[in-house]
């Protein structure tokens, strides 16, 4: 944050009150003052005394301070006014507020975070973002991992920022975000020969320290590696249809990769109305409801174990006649034989298909 910003504002001031108004920064150091000799002067010994204050107003050796609101429980600036009376203490309060204003436009302007927000969030003109990356000094070409970490239980508090960012201190580079009421995003620094395992590798360690009593409190979802600033957007859009599409189709799963998502990524951007159709023309003779818990359980495992009869019947702990009976029992009401790859396929389709609509709260 530039002191420049605030010299603009306190010199305004000087028009309308004699008394001295400025800003000290955290270390108490003033680095804007209506009086230019008090530029550069250090107030060490008032930092923890405001910061006792909590924001609030508090005279100190005839000058009021108040504390501008920051991001931790210490205040990175400070405003002042001469005086420890009741004119005191509204110049002060009334140059806070001017003052507050004047950094929050300088940071919504210029802030490195707000920059990469606008990226994901698609809030900014691709040409725009060559020219705002120059002024930043974000390298714009650059390979970037895009996490999306969310609470797996949807009334739970929000996610800690504060424990990602503890996690990724690196500010230059890294950039932990809050998005939504309860997404926090994390950009992180990649190689540029980072593979998936690598980028599962960073989920993996978030997720192990928001564990709560070993079970996992979120999901992170990861999207396709970004090689530059403009790919940000989709990564982003990546990793939230990661989480969404794993919630569907593979519930035990708290890691989720864009990349692995398979034939459940295209089942999850199908129209409702073209699965309904599709289940009804596979399934002609019975509906899929009509199989009891037994015989999908049967099922999933059979296909668990790549259609191996033999090795399906040791894992159910049934002899393999038992389960080339349940195979053709399931023929018989479904008119598709498992064994068979084409049917096998069709049949594991239309599962996947089922699982998604129900998930959307249709019936089929």
């Amino acid at each position: 944050m530039s002191g420049r910003i605030f010299q603009n504002v306190v010199l305004q001031f000087k028009e309308t009150t004699d008394r001295t108004i400025g800003v000290i920064d955290a270390e108490g150091t003033v680095i804007a003052c209506s009086e230019l000799t008090g530029i550069g002067k250090k107030w060490t010994k008032y930092v923890e005394a405001i910061d006792a204050a909590e924001g609030s107003c508090i005279t100190l050796e005839g000058k009021t301070f108040k504390a501008m609101p920051g991001w931790g429980s210490h205040f990175d600036y400070a405003v002042f006014a001469n005086g420890d009376d009741g004119v005191g203490r509204t110049v002060c309060a009334m140059a806070a507020v001017a003052l507050n204003s004047a950094k929050a436009y300088y940071e919504e302007k210029h802030d490195k975070a707000s920059f990469i927000k606008n990226i994901i969030s698609d809030n900014i003109l691709i040409s725009d973002i060559y020219m705002r990356a120059k002024e930043l000094h974000v390298a714009a070409e650059m390979a970037r991992g895009v996490f999306v970490v969310r609470p797996v239980d949807e009334h739970a508090d929000a996610v800690s920022v504060d424990v990602i960012q503890n996690m990724f201190p690196d500010r230059q580079n890294d950039f932990v975000l809050s998005v939504g009421e309860n997404d926090v995003v994390l950009i992180h620094q990649m190689s540029e020969n980072a593979t998936a395992k690598d980028m599962e590798k960073v989920a993996s360690q978030i997720e192990d320290v928001l564990r709560v009593d070993g079970e996992s409190r979120v999901f992170v979802g990861i999207g396709t590696l970004a090689l530059h600033l403009r790919d940000l957007a989709k990564a982003y859009k990546e990793a939230q249809i990661a989480i969404e599409v794993g919630k569907v189709f593979d519930t035990e799963r708290y890691i989720i990769n864009y990349e692995n998502l398979g034939i459940g990524r295209l089942i999850y951007q199908l129209p409702t109305t073209l699965c309904e159709m599709f289940l009804q023309e596979v399934f002609k003779k019975n509906p899929i409801d009509a199989l009891d818990q037994e015989t999908l359980f049967t099922i999933y495992k059979f296909f668990e174990n790549n259609l191996n009869v033999s090795e399906t019947a040791r894992k159910l702990f049934v002899h393999r006649n038992t389960l080339v009976y349940r195979l053709e029992k399931i023929k018989k009401l479904t008119g598709l034989d498992l064994r068979e790859f084409d049917d096998a396929i069709t049949f594991k389709v239309a599962l996947m298909v089922k699982k998604y609509l129900t998930s959307r709260g249709i019936d089929a």
